[in-house]
């Protein structure tokens, strides 16, 4: 959980090489018809074979970062662009791929791309989206989307009589459809599901998954777990039945998954303040996640972690990225919250200002290289 400027979204130094290395050596501790124009792959070298290998090669081939905008506002829907809510620009793409960075988290709102369930997508909206893609992958970079809803739709949830599983199935069938010929994207499928039972948001998941691949979509899923898919909680019971027994349950025909999840440092994990636990703190908050996927022969992604720029804030942030590199047999990668051209007074964000890097980008540095 984050919050951010600009967003309605709930309670969801420079580092030395001595320091990586202490880290690292244990120092420290059936689908519907498609709507509008489906993309085609900008790169013809990139295949779905080169895709689906890099869920068996180890190493971390995703490292990037949240490009808000799209997800603003949420209560004034659809909101007008340019005031309320924007995609975010080329020149900020440019910015971090120059870093090093290959994926953009891009969040949006479902209610925006599908005013009404199992309608059509709103084609205005919908083009937004895919300009923002095609231009993104055209440059070499993987996209993941994100519906930015918490396992919701119009305030109700995911599997409730109003926004029953099928409803979401319907809305990822058009979204597979749409970017089902660009291997670049990756389909984020929920942004942190919530206040629900897990059996309920293993359903949905996979209801979703079902109507994915009945498209002939072979791209990658990032499915996340329930109770804002927290590393530090996936084997906890304190939201019902735990990530960590219920979504063994998920089932892919296509065998290309990746389990997202998401992880800060303050005391609660809910990146809600710029306190940091410990200089360890990162690294110790993935480990019992780290063990699930290799115990069970699965991949991993940090959809979301952050830090305030304080001393013990860059140590746990500097390990947090030590500890994905040396467990890179599980760890497909990261990617940063956030940024943005509205993020410029949020403690976490990587947005430069005047063309001067954050500090948090020093840090995230070193493993950009």
């Amino acid at each position: 959980m984050r919050a951010h400027i600009g967003a309605t979204r709930p309670s969801s130094f420079l580092s030395t090489l001595a320091l990586c290395a202490a880290l690292t050596l244990g120092a420290c501790g059936g689908g519907s018809s498609g709507d509008g124009p489906a993309p085609s792959a900008p790169d013809a070298s990139v295949s779905a074979v080169t895709e689906t290998a890099e869920l068996t090669t180890p190493g971390l081939r995703w490292r990037g970062v949240n490009l808000s905008g799209a997800e603003y506002n949420s209560t004034s829907l659809p909101g007008r662009y340019g005031y309320q809510y924007f995609y975010p620009s080329n020149s900020a793409v440019d910015y971090f791929q120059s870093k090093g960075m290959n994926l953009i988290r891009l969040p949006f709102l479902w209610e925006r791309v599908q005013p009404t369930l199992y309608g059509a997508l709103d084609q205005t909206e919908l083009q937004r989206l895919v300009t923002f893609v095609n231009s993104t992958t055209a440059k070499g970079m993987t996209v993941l989307i994100d519906p930015h809803n918490y396992g919701r739709y119009r305030q109700q949830v995911i599997g409730s009589s109003g926004v029953p599983h099928t409803a979401f199935g319907d809305f990822w069938s058009r979204l597979a459809n749409t970017f089902k010929g660009n291997p670049k994207v990756l389909f984020g499928l929920m942004n942190e599901p919530y206040g629900m039972t897990t059996e309920n948001w293993v359903g949905a998941a996979n209801e979703a998954i079902r109507r994915i691949r009945a498209t002939g979509a072979t791209n990658t899923i990032a499915v996340p777990g329930n109770a804002w898919s927290g590393a530090y909680s996936w084997t906890a019971n304190f939201y019902g039945t735990p990530n960590a027994q219920a979504m063994l349950q998920i089932a892919d025909s296509g065998n290309n998954l990746v389990f997202e999840v998401h992880q800060y440092l303050d005391t609660d994990s809910s990146g809600t303040t710029t306190h940091c636990v410990s200089a360890t703190i990162g690294a110790q908050r993935l480990q019992v996640f780290t063990d699930w996927l290799r115990a069970n022969g699965k991949r991993g992604l940090l959809g979301e972690f952050a830090a305030a720029n304080t001393e013990t804030c860059r140590l746990a942030l500097n390990g947090m990225l030590a500890y994905m590199q040396t467990h890179s047999d599980v760890w497909m990668g990261w990617s940063y919250w956030l940024a943005g051209a509205w993020a410029s007074n949020d403690p976490f964000s990587l947005q430069p200002v005047n063309g001067v890097d954050r500090p948090q980008m020093q840090v995230l540095q070193p493993y950009l290289n």
